[in-house]
C-alpha cells in the first residue's frame, strides 16, 4: 500500500512490509556477505515485516529504532540509529558483530560513500526530495561494517514513486574487496504503530 502522506523520513514510524514484487531479490547481497545458502533461502521466501518508532528525545538527535519480523513471528535484533554519523557497536543474529553509523543526508548526487570513495547509490531518479531533515535534508545515509568477513553495507532511504504509487525505499550497495553488489528494496505501509 502507498505511504500516506504524513509519512516521511523525519515522521517514519509505523508498520511498514516488504514489497516483495515491488523489491530487487537480496540474494546477490546476501550471498556477498557470506549468509549460509539456507539462511538465504529463508530470508528470499520471508515475508519481512518493520516496526519502526523514529523520535527526536531531549538531546535533540533524530533517532530511527527498527525491529525487524519475519513469517511466522520470528524477530531480528533490533537496529537502534542515531542520526549523528557517530560508530556504535552491535551484534545482529544474521548479520554478526557490526559497526553502525547513521545520520541525515542533504542530496544523493555529489556526495561520498562513508569509505571515502564515490556513492554507490547515486540514482536520484525517481527519489521524492522531500527536505524533511533538521536541515533541510532529504536523506538517510546508513553505513554498516562486519570487519570480520570483510563486508560494508551502504543504505540510502527516502521516498519514491514506485509503481505509480509514493513508497518508502532503501537503496543498498554492499561492497566486499573490489566487488559490488546494489539492491532496492520497497516497503509497504502497513499502519500505525499500537498503542501498548
Amino acid at each position: 500500500m502507498a505511504a500516506p502522506p504524513t509519512a516521511n523520513l523525519k515522521n517514519l514510524s509505523g508498520i511498514w512490509v516488504t514489497n516483495k514484487v515491488l523489491s530487487d531479490n537480496p540474494e546477490k547481497v546476501l550471498t556477498l556477505q557470506g549468509i549460509p545458502w539456507l539462511k538465504r533461502k529463508i530470508i528470499g521466501l520471508a515475508t519481512i515485516t518493520l516496526h519502526i518508532t523514529a523520535y527526536v528525545p531531549a538531546d535533540t538527535l533524530s533517532h530511527v529504532d527498527i525491529t525487524y519480523t519475519l513469517t511466522g513471528g520470528i524477530k531480528s535484533t533490533p537496529e537502534l540509529r542515531t542520526l549523528d554519523w557517530q560508530e556504535r557497536e552491535y551484534a545482529d543474529e544474521t548479520f554478526g558483530n557490526l559497526v553502525a553509523r547513521s545520520k541525515w543526508l542533504a542530496d544523493v548526487d555529489g556526495d561520498v560513500s562513508a569509505d571515502g570513495g564515490p556513492l554507490q547509490l547515486s540514482q536520484k531518479e525517481g527519489w521524492c526530495i522531500e527536505k524533511v531533515g533538521p536541515n533541510g535534508e532529504a536523506f538517510i545515509q546508513s553505513y554498516l561494517v562486519n570487519k570480520k568477513d570483510g563486508w560494508s553495507a551502504e543504505q540510502i532511504w527516502g521516498f519514491a514513486v514506485i509503481g505509480d504509487s509514493r513508497r518508502h525505499i532503501r537503496r543498498i550497495a554492499v561492497k566486499k574487496g573490489k566487488e559490488t553488489k546494489t539492491v532496492l528494496q520497497v516497503y509497504d505501509w502497513v499502519g500505525e504503530m499500537p498503542n501498548i
